[in-house]
């Protein structure tokens, strides 16, 4: 899918409230404003187009705590190429993407969903019947494209149905606005569902952050 970084940058600075992206030679910086993300710098390549050198020269200028690098490679290749000063997730992210439509959406019995929008960003929460939480997630379109983002299902409450609830419901929100491809950065544990859903990993993900030089 041409411009799925993009999509993703523009769909997660809208549903997580970060500044507008900065557009760089090489991708894209977003200002995110959190002492444990100050801000992050995105490529814009990916898999075997993503540049070695760019990569090392943009890591080699970071000097400042909090500083996220989201490379669309994986760990095992990407986190080779940056040095001790980076903490880099040993298990890759996937950027992966779906054609949207409406799909149906079944209850679980004394089960309670509420899907409500607020500023771009549409929220779907599933409460347990003990009215604790049970699942959630959320959505932002931007034009064409629909970022989904903040999926969780409570541990005790999995393997009952309610993460691919949660995904259905928000798939059917955004398809409702026009938006046409979904769009998710998404952890090993979410990939096989998913998949289970449609999705299509586009590539993977390595997500490092800087700590500074190793003191002792």
């Amino acid at each position: 899918m041409d411009g799925v970084v993009r999509a993703w940058v523009d769909g997660w600075v809208v549903s997580r409230g970060a500044a507008p992206p900065e557009r760089e030679p090489w991708g894209f910086t977003v200002d995110v404003g959190q002492a444990a993300q100050v801000s992050r710098h995105v490529f814009d390549a990916l898999g075997d187009d993503v540049d070695e050198a760019v990569v090392r020269k943009v890591a080699g200028a970071v000097t400042g705590a909090g500083v996220w690098l989201k490379v669309f490679q994986d760990p095992a290749v990407a986190g080779g190429w940056l040095s001790e000063d980076w903490w880099v997730d040993p298990e890759p992210g996937y950027l992966m993407t779906v054609p949207l439509t409406g799909a149906e959406t079944r209850v679980p019995d004394g089960h309670r969903t509420r899907v409500w929008s607020v500023g771009g960003v549409t929220r779907v929460l599933v409460a347990a019947p003990d009215g604790s939480l049970a699942a959630r997630g959320q959505v932002a379109p931007t034009g064409t494209t629909a970022v989904f983002d903040r999926i969780e299902t409570v541990p005790a409450h999995r393997r009952k149905g309610l993460g691919g609830l949660v995904m259905r419901t928000l798939q059917t929100a955004a398809a409702a606005t026009g938006a046409e491809t979904g769009v998710l950065a998404g952890t090993p544990a979410g990939r096989a569902l998913y998949e289970s859903l449609g999705w299509h990993v586009e590539a993977p993900l390595t997500s490092a952050k800087f700590v500074g030089p190793v003191v002792g």
